[in-house]
């Protein structure tokens, strides 16, 4: 008979965690990212595979807690199974993923801002403005004084974000539904095409030709890494399980949460298509449905949406200011960072930790003032480099699984560490070569705190650290001299130089 915890999380509360901790800002700018590279056919096909490849982890997630419960965060469980290096790598790239996330929201709340006053906050390019930065730069140093004096997400916070966001999207649902002509959507639903771009750079149209096995690929490869980022904070419901009032409850309502996610987020990136011809949908500003609503009912819808949307990214932006910090303290508790990282202020706050995070913010920030697709470019490193801790979670169960001889974790922490290691080489791997440089940074981290705990780096990780570096200088030789025009080496397109 399963023990139950009275007192712990019930079935009903567990969905509504992984509901309202996936739903972020990404969704409000899915159906045009989604435009520009996949038919309807193409995303419902990339949606099926995304959410078995989501399914995976978290079941990856409710497996690991039970079987190890002693163990918290992507980062342990990366270190007991490979070691120190790879722990570090994973609690770092998790820290990097972190920080980047919260200047993609930092972007998207400008660009929604840009509604009420256009030109002022953003660059048709998707660029930010110089008042933008500012704005931004102010806010982001007030969240993180906010949060080293102690100051965290309260309940009432995370009520009025769930609120902010689902008015918008309802109202948005409802609309589409009523507005919905079958024609529209289904004149191209099963094709593929070529596109052909105006010289400012908006899509001018598409020259449609039939579905091919190469040209669907090509649609769900353009889709990835915008779907993952929108479950990017899943895992964070299945490290509840242990909360739970019956374990049995966790595995329940991953399957649940995830199944009510994946009809939301088809629904909202599906009934566009519906309305308008798929060029015009493509050239919809960020963040779509702000503009998509505002096309449909006018002005007001517009303003809810934006309104909505500013208040959502407010709250995630606080809930986020202190993931980064929670990655590095921890690495300082498993003594793969200094204890410098670790250290804690009079209100408990990791300050040293939070300083070093808000420079890297403030500097990227100021990049965002020179990055075409500001919003694009950072939600992509960020879903990057997460892809590779979500991989090695994976591997880490399929690990146990071949010591254990349990063939459902065998296949699951294989499926897990195959879906993010494939999506990572279709569509992010550009990203990955990018964050290395960010990477080398901490190798000297990584390698202080080895000597402070008297010990050394061995020489397998001083000879994986010697080859990341290598790969990290000759990014950023591309970077600064520019690769092929056009080809995949081609760094400098890619962040819109």
């Amino acid at each position: 008979m399963e023990n139950k915890n009275e007192k712990g999380i019930g079935l009903f509360a567990l969905v509504a965690i992984i509901i309202s901790g996936a739903i972020g800002g990404g969704v409000f700018n899915l159906a045009n990212d989604l435009a520009s590279g996949a038919t309807p056919g193409g995303v419902v096909v990339s949606w099926l595979f995304i959410g078995f490849g989501m399914l995976m982890l978290v079941l990856s997630f409710n497996r690991l807690i039970r079987l190890k419960p002693t163990l918290s965060g992507v980062s342990d469980y990366a270190r007991e199974g490979f070691g120190d290096f790879v722990g570090f790598l994973s609690g770092w790239g998790y820290w990097i993923s972190a920080w980047t996330g919260t200047i993609g929201f930092a972007v998207l709340m400008m660009t929604s801002a840009d509604y009420f006053f256009p030109g002022k906050f953003a660059e048709s390019n998707g660029s930010l403005t110089i008042l933008s930065v500012i704005i931004v730069s102010v806010i982001s140093w007030i969240l993180m004084i906010l949060v080293d004096r102690g100051v965290e997400t309260a309940a009432i916070v995370n009520a009025i974000v769930m609120v902010a966001k689902l008015i918008p999207l309802v109202v948005f649902a409802i609309t589409g539904l009523v507005l919905f002509k079958a024609g529209v959507f289904s004149e191209h639903f099963w094709q593929t095409f070529t596109t052909n771009f105006a010289a400012d750079g908006s899509i001018k149209g598409f020259v449609w030709h039939a579905m091919s096995g190469s040209g669907l690929l090509d649609q769900i490869k353009g889709s990835l890494m915008v779907m993952v980022w929108v479950f990017v904070g899943i895992e964070g419901a299945a490290m509840m399980g242990n909360r739970a009032k019956k374990k049995s409850d966790t595995a329940k309502a991953t399957i649940i949460g995830l199944s009510v996610l994946l009809v939301i987020y088809i629904l909202l990136s599906l009934l566009p298509y519906g309305y308008m011809d798929q060029a015009t949908l493509a050239n919809v500003k960020a963040p779509g449905l702000v503009y998509i609503l505002n096309d449909m009912v006018g002005g007001w819808g517009g303003t809810l949406m934006a309104v909505g949307l500013i208040v959502s990214l407010l709250g995630a932006w606080l809930s986020w200011t202190m993931l980064p910090v929670e990655a590095t303290q921890q690495l300082a508790e498993q003594k793969l960072l200094p204890e410098w990282f670790g250290k804690l202020n009079k209100y408990h706050s990791p300050s040293n930790s939070l300083m070093i995070t808000q420079i890297m913010i403030q500097i990227f920030i100021i990049i965002t003032y020179f990055v075409a697709n500001a919003y694009n470019v950072f939600i992509y490193m960020a879903t990057a480099v997460i892809m590779i801790c979500y991989a090695l979670v994976g591997a880490y169960l399929w690990k146990l699984g071949v010591e254990q001889k349990s063939i459902g974790n065998i296949l699951i922490g294989f499926f897990t560490f195959a879906f993010q290691a494939l999506a990572l080489y279709l569509s992010g791997w550009q990203y990955v070569w990018l964050a290395m440089i960010l990477y080398t940074v901490g190798f000297v981290l990584f390698a202080r705190a080895k000597k402070e705990n008297g010990q050394k780096v061995s020489k397998k990780e001083g000879g994986a650290m010697l080859l990341i570096t290598l790969l990290a200088l000759l990014a950023l030789a591309v970077l600064i001299h520019g690769g092929n025009a056009g080809s995949a080496l081609d760094l400098r397109s890619l962040l819109g130089f």
